[in-house]
Formats: C-alpha cells, structure tokens, sequence
C-alpha cells in the first residue's frame, strides 16, 4: 500500500481528530489537507510509522492555529530532555464516544490538546509530550488541569470524575489493560456489600494490577448512572438495576470501587448521559 492509500485510509480519523481540537469541521479539513501536502513534500524519506507521523503533524498544525487565536504569550512549559522521534510514537486510538460533551472554549491552547488528545483519544502522556515540546509529566498536569475546568452541570461536585468514570468503563470494555492501569491508583480498592457478594460480585481486591485485571474486558452490561450524586455505573438485567459500581475518583484516578447492591441504593439510582456499551 502506498502513502496515497494510507492517508486517505487515515484521513477520517485525522479530521475527526482536528474537529475535536479546532471545534470547526471546515478548518479541520484544512488541516488535515496541510498534512497531506506536508507528506507530499516528505517524497519518499522513511517514516516507520506513518499514522504517528500524521498525527503529530495534524496536531501540532491544530496547535499553531489555536495559539494564533488567544492573546500571547502562552504559558511556558518545561523542555524535554530529548525529543521523541514521531516514527517512535503509538498511534492514537478510537474516539473514546460522543459522549465526552466538554466545553472546550475555556481552554488555553496546551490544555486543550493534552485533554482532546489523552481523554478522548486516549493518547499517551509521552506522545502529547512531544506535541507540545513538554515533559510527560507536565502534559499529564495539563490533562489534570484541564479536566478541572470541564464537566458537566449536574449535581456532582467533582465535576470532571464522569470523564474518568466513562475513560474507565469504556477501557474495560475494550479489554484495554494499559489504559486501565492509567486510570488506577496505586492503592485502588474494590469491595462488594454483603447483598452484592451473594449475587457474584467480589469482597475485595486491592492494588491496581489486580482491580485492572478484573475489569479488563469486563463491564459490558455497565450503564453510566449517579450513585448518591457520585457519578459511577450499574449493572442492569432486563431493565433493571442490579448492582451500582460506586467510584471515588481524585486527581483524575479512580482510587475506590464499591460494588452496591442493598435495595435502597439500586433505588436512589439515576441515569446519566455518558459512554454506552457497545
């Protein structure tokens, strides 16, 4: 297959992408056609990884034309050591849904890309490193940032923990095992009251490895729910609710899981916008 026939396989993905950083399907389409032309330009120098490559140059267009259109300067970051070639870099996975309904407007320009980027695309901290020419760790604190100043309205005060609670659920899903572990504390916990126990759930696991071994392909029944105005999931049969997964996320980690199954929780149950199983 040649680069023609891999970028146009590629391209959806890319403006997808672009739209979602730019917020305008016109200009995204713009951009991606500046990162053809761009590999057009590139003749037939080796890239190991052409999907890598676009989207690094997609994203870092996106980039230029988001600092173009706030007021300068834009906060400093701090330099890597080294510079990651973009042949070395993961390809971005699927959109994580369209339920991540965030306003974006609100962001400064390095805020916005490690969010759309990590969040919803679910792009590693070493990638949107090299992107924005920062450290890993200081694009992680711009996800952190950036999720604090997103949400939705709705009675939770933590208002960017739905966005980790679906980033969680969706993972699990997809048997996504690494993603699982980004989303875990160290010290993560899960336990199961008394009523869930007897219906098959777990007492207790501790550590990360094994709460993300547990969850990893699992959840599929899971619907996005507030529990006690905390935003978490249930498992539902036949309509009804049969066990509320009660999470307790800080920092952008989830750090306790509780598997809640007495009556009066599954009662008090309410249904949330958010990522539907497939």
């Amino acid at each position: 297959m040649d680069r023609t026939e891999q970028f146009e396989r590629e391209r959806p993905r890319l403006v997808r992408m672009a739209a979602r950083l730019l917020r305008d399907p016109a200009e995204a389409e713009d951009i991606v056609q500046q990162a053809w032309l761009r590999l057009a330009r590139a003749d037939d120098r080796p890239i190991d990884s052409l999907p890598a490559w676009l989207t690094t140059v997609v994203t870092r267009l996106c980039l230029d034309r988001l600092k173009a259109a706030v007021p300068p300067p834009l906060e400093p970051v701090d330099r890597p050591s080294t510079d990651p070639d973009p042949s070395e870099e993961a390809a971005l996975a699927d959109s994580m849904g369209a339920a991540l309904h965030v306003v974006l407007d609100r962001l400064a320009p390095s805020e916005r890309v490690a969010f759309v980027l990590h969040d919803m695309f679910s792009v590693e901290f070493a990638t949107i490193a090299a992107v924005l020419d920062c450290t890993p760790a200081t694009a992680r604190k711009l996800a952190s940032r950036a999720r604090a100043k997103t949400g939705p309205a709705g009675p939770t005060d933590t208002r960017a923990d739905w966005l980790v609670v679906d980033a969680f659920l969706t993972a699990a899903r997809r048997g996504e095992f690494t993603r699982l572990l980004e989303l875990l504390a160290p010290d993560v916990v899960v336990t199961g009251d008394p009523v869930a126990v007897r219906v098959g759930t777990p007492g207790r696991i501790d550590g990360r490895d094994a709460v993300a071994e547990f969850f990893n392909g699992a959840a599929a029944s899971a619907l996005p729910v507030f529990v006690h105005d905390r935003p978490g999931a249930a498992w539902f049969d036949r309509g009804e609710a049969r066990v509320a997964f009660d999470f307790r996320v800080a920092d952008g980690l989830v750090h306790r899981i509780d598997f809640r199954a007495d009556p009066d929780v599954l009662a008090a149950l309410r249904r949330r916008r958010g990522a539907e199983p497939r």
